[in-house]
């Protein structure tokens, strides 16, 4: 249980043990061995009066044999996970059309439908790969509101259904789509056992494809997503003790950042990709240093008697935001990039940690406790100082923003494990990924891939 920052940064140092064990990843695809359950996706809450949309059948017009899941049905699951949409039923679908001349728009009207995706699939004029050719209609005006041939690499016809949603999302509802995106987290099993497994998995956001970057026996923690969605960043203790590892997704390379004498961990690259903030106890207490990740040179930061750890850069990469409990308890604070100028940021309730930075600086994610031993997310919003209360369990814990800053993932308890859950930044849509096989936990959700 967690009662103080001290306490939390001695279990983080114990569990921040992280395993050079590097495994190949896959291109992430290339070791079938190491694949992982697939979360299960399940909507709690969505929005009443979501908006209604047909995703009509794609006409399969390629050589390649036809994926066991249609390109259809994972832009209609998409849209229904993001609880703004209400994706009609195929057998209720009276018509199939696949080209924008074939749609007759009072038939739709009739189904009460206000928007309609329809499109085929063919194969590539180069003959590699396939298009995803896709068509989204208003079928109050007739008007044709996207029209795209999606070209997709051989084998990332799931990849493309996404960014065919992302694209449909951003066109309706005003903010890029965060389908084509992953997440990372941690999975362990048999705890506290003989057998007590730890594991560094990446899926889809939709929980498919995941995959087992690092497996090892002693503790992995506190994954953090390269701006460019290719690496990550990790605490492990393969070796006895902490140390920060960068890998490389497509090659499976991996880099020691830091492995000073104490704490080394809670990494966080900079927008640029250039830098790694991270929390070091070279001094003693933790502190937030920034390593060079050319040069590797190290500069601290804060340099205080009390904890500072956790950090958080802002999107412009102009500041870096903390837990510290130099006011007596566990609050954020914020720094310019150079360590000056530094501000506390959260009043309100006796502890906040873990800060998530949202798509504007304004909204930041924490997680909150008024004293109770509750530990909750919410968002603290900057520009009204007013704090949202979003989820409702009792340990729930590292929260991170979609990169469009529409949903949350954190972990939370259920049952006794760990779970991975998700609500969106008002609080109307809240979903559950349940792992069959483990406890999951520390989520971190990727920037959009292209």
């Amino acid at each position: 249980m967690r009662v103080s920052l001290t306490e939390k940064s001695s279990l983080y140092s114990v569990s921040m043990a992280s395993g050079l064990r590097a495994v190949v990843l896959f291109g992430l695809l290339l070791l079938p061995l190491l694949a992982q359950a697939q979360l299960r996706i399940e909507i709690v809450d969505g929005v009443e009066g979501a908006m209604p949309i047909a995703v009509v059948p794609f006409a399969w017009e390629s050589e390649m044999p036809e994926p066991a899941s249609p390109v259809h049905e994972i832009i209609s699951a998409n849209l229904a996970r993001s609880g703004l949409f209400e994706p009609m039923a195929e057998d209720s679908m009276i018509e199939r059309p696949t080209r924008p001349p074939e749609v007759r728009f009072g038939s739709w009207r009739l189904l009460r439908v206000d928007h309609i995706v329809i499109g085929r699939v063919i194969d590539a004029p180069d003959g590699i790969g396939q298009e995803i050719e896709y068509h989204l209609l208003d079928v109050h005006s007739g008007r044709i509101l996207l029209s795209q041939a999606l070209p997709v690499a051989p084998g990332d016809l799931r990849f493309g259904a996404h960014r065919v949603t992302d694209a449909v999302y951003e066109e309706l509802i005003g903010i890029p789509g965060a389908f084509a995106t992953r997440i990372a987290y941690v999975v362990v099993t048999d705890i506290g056992g003989p057998d007590e497994l730890f594991e560094l998995v990446v899926a889809d956001a939709d929980g498919f494809n995941p995959q087992t970057v690092v497996r090892n026996t002693q503790p992995l923690l506190s994954p953090a997503w390269g701006p460019e969605g290719r690496r990550l960043a990790y605490v492990s203790f393969a070796t006895g003790r902490s140390n920060v590892i960068v890998q490389d997704l497509f090659t499976g390379q991996t880099e020691v950042v830091s492995s000073s004498p104490g704490i080394n961990g809670a990494p966080a690259f900079s927008p640029d990709g250039q830098r790694l903030a991270v929390s070091l106890s070279r001094g003693g207490s933790p502190d937030v240093w920034v390593i060079d990740l050319d040069s590797g040179s190290q500069e601290q930061l804060t340099q205080h008697w009390s904890i500072s750890t956790e950090p958080a850069w802002s999107p412009d990469g102009e500041r870096i935001y903390f837990t510290s409990d130099r006011a007596g308890r566990p609050q954020i604070y914020v720094m310019d990039a150079d360590g000056d100028n530094v501000e506390r940021v959260t009043w309100e309730g006796n502890y906040n940690a873990r800060v998530s930075i949202g798509l504007e600086e304004r909204f930041l994610a924490t997680v909150y406790s008024e004293g109770d031993n509750d530990f909750r997310i919410a968002i603290h919003d900057r520009e009204t100082e007013r704090l949202r209360v979003l989820s409702d369990g009792r340990l729930d814990e590292s929260p991170s923003f979609a990169p469009n800053g529409s949903m949350l993932l954190y972990g939370s308890r259920e049952n006794g494990r760990g779970v991975l859950a998700a609500v969106s930044a008002d609080g109307r849509i809240r979903q559950r990924l349940v792992d069959s096989e483990g406890d999951v936990r520390e989520p971190a959700w990727s920037p959009i891939l292209r």
